[in-house]
């Protein structure tokens, strides 16, 4: 194969013209077929005319060494060529090329170097590129670029940084690790120490190059010993970090980095010496015990900085939070207290608290995006609502979990006091004094007298900026404190809140970042409140769900993180007084805000299920009231639907399912009988209204078939209040009222084409499909079992009825969801049953008798070696339909596998005669099979 014949083509394949690059792409594709044909984009990717050439051929091989990987995880044989010269290529690519071309070498080095332990020759051919490398050869003879090998070994380490077989309780270092670090890494780590001194003797500024080399050999010995720690590198680690420890020295914290300086390439190596410190204390002891000392001093040089961090850029600020888990994590080691607790008092006061108080990066970063910095800063999940985001690595962050752990850490045992003997001789017999002689948390000794210090913000110094700043401090350091408050006795949480929090809520000026985050302390203390407390905590945070904006300041954070506390309270069992002012207060604030609203409706739904039948006869009010605000959020095209009126959907559903567990009740007393009728009719008028405008104003499209499609959202949710308007039809004149048989063709189109199936989100589906055929048994429905012609401009095009759209969306579920195999089966007999089926639509019957039994027995035949158990279902759906169509079934199943009857009758037969634990009653079993 001629390199002229594809370069054109993967040139061709970065076209802005679609239909060019579908053209390319296709040609490729066929080409690929050829054995020549990797070593052919190999040369190009080397060599090609331009960089957009030389990257698409590297993108290309990728993709096509991935599309070689076999099932069991191996690469079909990779010849010894094709090797050699994938690694000559990786030694002398650009950066731009290398960076894709190292991802077909990690490919394979996975599939053979590292599970199968072959490629013998890459350790000694790496080894030595490596030492013939411009920056490492003694001569001018040099053949390879230094930062190109270091990449290669960077790429071969990788996936060692996890253990391969994790489930191994003591798994020994592979042999290939163990290889690479004799015969590569020791020698590296010689040069390593020799560019570090180089480096430090730069006072002038950074060598780019050298910067380069010290941050992957860094990256490559984090991989090493992240999750291994092989033999050869454990005597050179004293060395390596006293290496590391001086590169973390020269740091600076007060110069401005760009991309292009090297003063970046060597943050970044500091950066990655702090996730080497926590490997190896985490998973190194052995090795690191001794080193420890260093590693504290080192991490505290850096913390100090901490006091600077509204100046800080991101990999700076990083890098401050990396030390602050370094220290975490000798904190938790055996000697780890030892060491840490002399520098407790300068922890705390010079690094973690200086982390945790606002600034005026915090001000401006509010007012510019008050959701974005909630979720920033408050360090936690609170039923979802509010969190900090797992990309964000703050300093605030890693100094709010030391904190944490310093307050749970042991302090020194506590000695017998002056008057101990006369008070231990005055107890009762058999009495324990539990605090005598025993160990006492350091968040009591130490960390609560140290936050007792800052005070309280009142009406007198409120305006005193230092105060509020650090006060904002305390309440996040308190917010660290939940696993030690936990473990105390009420009494801390209830001095705490009563004093140092509740208070916030009473001052008549507004301080919206301090109320903010005493909410998210309420919800994260609210597992652990005493009982007396949680009407005062729930009335402060009542007041502060509905705290409307500042002026320019938003009070998002406010509402929000309110909603979220409240959650968490009703969560634990709180009731409140009186539930209407409570749901009022939520549905009222229901606005345009489509994040607040979104956040509102999750909140209503924890009310409405605390709540339960309490809440229950308010249910029609409020559905009434929240139709039309979820109605007006609904896109009027078929775009997705935003996650508020996902969320809206899902908080009426959960309502409904609270009225329908009371319908029993009601129906007892004939007084309530009638008001329940009238709940009933109201509720349903109003979720028809909503479908309606979800599925019948939206502007449809219509398919190749004819089809109009509309957007498959909350089809769980959606069925739910389906089956609400179905069960509030008392009569014909209803169905007409509600649109009913209109709604049915659209859900039965959106069932019929869903495919997002999980465990807990099929069973409103499968309850309205027997509902519907209830309903039609009772009223008749319009289309259900033939569909009318669609009305011009649309194509007369016959379209599926709705028992149609119920029998593919059955098919499929039996043919494809093991977890929805008993209900879909369930609903054969039932749909080959309905009664109106007439000479005119026997074909319809046919029809799905057909599609169930071919999806039935197919799944039978997939899992026929499993316990006979899962098999029933399948079985008695297919003998449902037997006793329709015999001849007809019969010649399905001989159709799918020769002797298929006999194979079905067999099995039937098994089934009849063993003794399991049934998953059907008998009277559904008999109605599977037609009795």
């Amino acid at each position: 194969m001629e390199v002229a014949q594809i370069a054109p083509l993967l040139s061709q394949t970065l076209s802005p013209d679609s239909n060019a690059v579908r053209t390319a792409s296709e040609a490729l594709d066929r080409l690929s077929l050829r054995p020549e044909f990797p070593f052919s984009l190999l040369s190009i990717a080397a060599g090609g005319e331009n960089q957009g050439q030389k990257v698409a051929a590297a993108t290309y091989l990728k993709n096509f060494t991935r599309r070689s990987i076999n099932d069991d995880g191996t690469l079909s044989k990779v010849s010894k060529e094709f090797k050699e010269q994938l690694l000559q290529a990786l030694l002398q690519v650009e950066p731009v090329v290398l960076k894709v071309l190292v991802e077909a070498f990690r490919i394979i080095v996975v599939a053979e170097f590292v599970k199968q332990n072959s490629w013998p020759e890459l350790v000694p051919d790496l080894l030595s590129a490596i030492q013939n490398s411009n920056l490492i050869s003694n001569g001018a003879d040099w053949r390879w670029n230094t930062i190109n090998a270091l990449t290669v070994l960077h790429a071969l380490l990788r996936p060692f940084q996890y253990f391969l077989n994790p489930k191994v309780a003591k798994e020994p270092v592979p042999p290939q690790l163990e290889l690479i670090a004799k015969e590569i890494l020791v020698p590296l780590l010689a040069l390593f120490h020799h560019l570090v001194e180089k480096a430090l003797a730069t006072h002038d500024g950074t060598e780019m190059e050298t910067e380069k080399v010290l941050l992957t050999i860094c990256k490559c010995i984090y991989f090493a010993v992240r999750s291994y720690m092989p033999s050869t590198l454990a005597p050179l680690l004293p060395s390596f970090c006293r290496d590391l420890i001086s590169i973390l020295g020269s740091l600076s914290f007060d110069c401005a980095v760009t991309l292009e300086d090297g003063h970046m390439m060597r943050l970044k190596t500091g950066k990655r010496s702090l996730l080497i410190f926590c490997a190896l204390v985490t998973r190194h002891r052995k090795c690191s015990d001794k080193l420890m000392p260093d590693i504290i001093n080192c991490a505290l040089n850096v913390v100090k900085y901490s006091k600077n961090i509204s100046e800080l850029d991101f990999l700076s600020e990083r890098i401050v939070s990396l030390a602050f888990d370094v220290i975490s994590r000798v904190l938790e080691t055996g000697p780890g207290w030892r060491l840490v607790s002399p520098h407790f008092t300068f922890l705390l006061d010079s690094a973690i608290f200086p982390a945790l108080v606002m600034n005026e990066k915090d001000i401006s970063e509010w007012e510019e995006d008050a959701d974005e910095y909630m979720r920033k800063n408050l360090p936690s999940d609170l039923d979802e609502i509010s969190g900090w985001r797992e990309d964000l690595f703050t300093a605030r962050k890693s100094s709010i979990n030391l904190l944490g752990v310093i307050s749970m850490s042991k302090g020194p045992p506590m000695g017998t006091s002056s008057n101990g003997p006369s008070a231990s001789s005055k107890r009762k017999k058999g009495e324990k004094n539990k605090r005598h002689n025993q160990h006492r948390y350091m968040g009591e000794l130490f960390v609560l007298p140290f936050l007792s210090k800052f005070p309280i913000p009142s009406d007198a110094n409120a305006s005193q900026t230092r105060i509020i700043n650090d006060y904002f401090g305390v309440l996040m350091a308190y917010g660290g404190l939940q696993d030690f408050l936990r473990e105390q006795g009420s009494g801390y949480v209830t001095t705490i809140i009563r004093t140092r929090v509740l208070p916030l809520y009473t001052l008549s000026v507004s301080l919206p970042y301090l109320v903010a985050t005493a909410n998210w302390i309420l919800g994260e203390l609210a597992t652990c409140l005493p009982e007396e407390m949680s009407a005062d905590v729930y009335s402060s945070l009542l007041k502060a769900l509905s705290m409307p904006d500042k002026g320019d300041t938003s009070c998002y954070p406010v509402r929000v993180s309110a909603a979220g506390a409240i959650a968490a309270l009703l969560e634990n069992d709180y009731a409140p007084p009186e539930w209407l002012p409570l749901l009022e207060g939520v549905i009222g604030r229901i606005s345009n805000e489509d994040e607040e609203s979104s956040i509102l409706f999750q909140l209503l739904s924890s009310v409405v299920e605390a709540g339960d039948e309490t809440v229950a006869v308010h249910i029609p009010y409020i559905v009434s009231s929240l139709v039309g605000a979820i109605s007006k959020w609904i896109p009027a095209n078929l775009e997705p639907w935003p996650q508020v009126v996902e969320r809206g959907f899902a908080a009426l559903a959960v309502m409904v399912q609270c009225w329908e567990n009371i319908v029993p009740e009601e129906l007892e007393q004939n007084e309530s009988s009638e008001k329940w009728t009238s709940g009933r009719a109201t509720i349903g008028g109003a979720f028809s209204s909503l479908l309606q405008r979800a599925w019948l104003s939206t502007v449809y499209q219509l398919d190749k078939e004819g089809e109009a499609s509309a957007p498959p959202s909350c089809i769980d949710d959606s069925s739910k209040l389906l089956l609400s308007i179905m069960h509030s039809v008392t009569g014909s004149n209803m169905l007409l009222e509600f649109k009913v048989s209109e709604l049915l063709l659209v859900w039965a189109d959106l069932i019929a084409d869903w495919n997002a199936w999980e465990e807990s989100e099929d069973l409103s589906v499968f309850d309205c499909i027997k509902e519907v055929v209830n309903l039609h048994s009772k009223y008749g429905l319009k289309n259900f079992l033939v569909r009318q012609m669609p009305s011009p401009p649309a194509p007369p095009v016959p379209q599926r009825s709705i028992i149609e759209g119920i029998g593919v969306f059955v098919s499929e579920a039996i043919l494809q969801y093991p977890s929805a195999t008993w209900r879909a089966c369930s609903c054969v007999h039932v749909l080959l049953h309905v009664p109106s089926y007439s000479f005119e639509t026997d074909g319809v019957k046919q029809s799905l008798a057909i599609a169930f039994s071919r999806a039935a027995f197919s799944h039978f035949r997939e899992i026929q070696s499993k316990p006979s158990s899962l098999w029933k279902p399948l079985l008695l759906a297919i003998s449902s339909c037997f006793l329709c169509y015999p001849d007809m079934v019969e010649g399905i199943l001989e159709k799918g596998e020769n002797g298929g009857f006999a194979i079905w009758a067999s099995a039937l037969g098994f089934l009849l005669t063993s003794s399991f634990e049934p998953r059907l009653s008998a009277t559904s079993e008999i109605k599977l099979v037609g009795g």
